[in-house]
């Protein structure tokens, strides 16, 4: 088994309607990088994982707990264990990096889709 990849490779899944992610993991946390469809909405939600992240192009507007603010490319977040939240992407859409640890267990069993580059790559 190799310790290296190619983004341009790593096969997607839809997280939501309009939520595309890739992502690679090791033993003690994930990276994925994810395309947010313009206007796109992920409702609330809460999950076991911390959750770090980077716009890398695009803006989204983040509610994590009671809390709000609009992103654009080189805002981060940090999304404590069990806290909820949610976001809606900009009229543009935008391109997120976001690392979770642990690795996020449940992403195993979703959609996989065909193999095209991200956006930027």
């Amino acid at each position: 088994m190799s310790h290296f990849d190619d983004i341009r490779e790593i096969v997607p899944v839809r997280i939501w309607d309009g939520v595309v992610a890739r992502a690679w993991s090791g033993e003690q946390a994930a990276l994925s990088v994810i395309d947010l469809h313009p206007d796109v909405h992920v409702p609330e939600h809460s999950h076991p994982n911390e959750q770090t992240g980077l716009v890398l192009q695009g803006t989204a507007t983040f509610r994590i707990g009671d809390e709000t603010k609009e992103l654009r490319a080189g805002s981060t977040w940090v999304i404590p264990s069990n806290v909820p939240h949610e976001v809606v992407a900009g009229p543009g859409g935008a391109v997120i990096v976001e690392l979770f640890a642990p690795p996020r267990s449940d992403w195993a069993d979703l959609e996989r889709l065909d193999p095209a580059p991200p956006p930027g790559f």
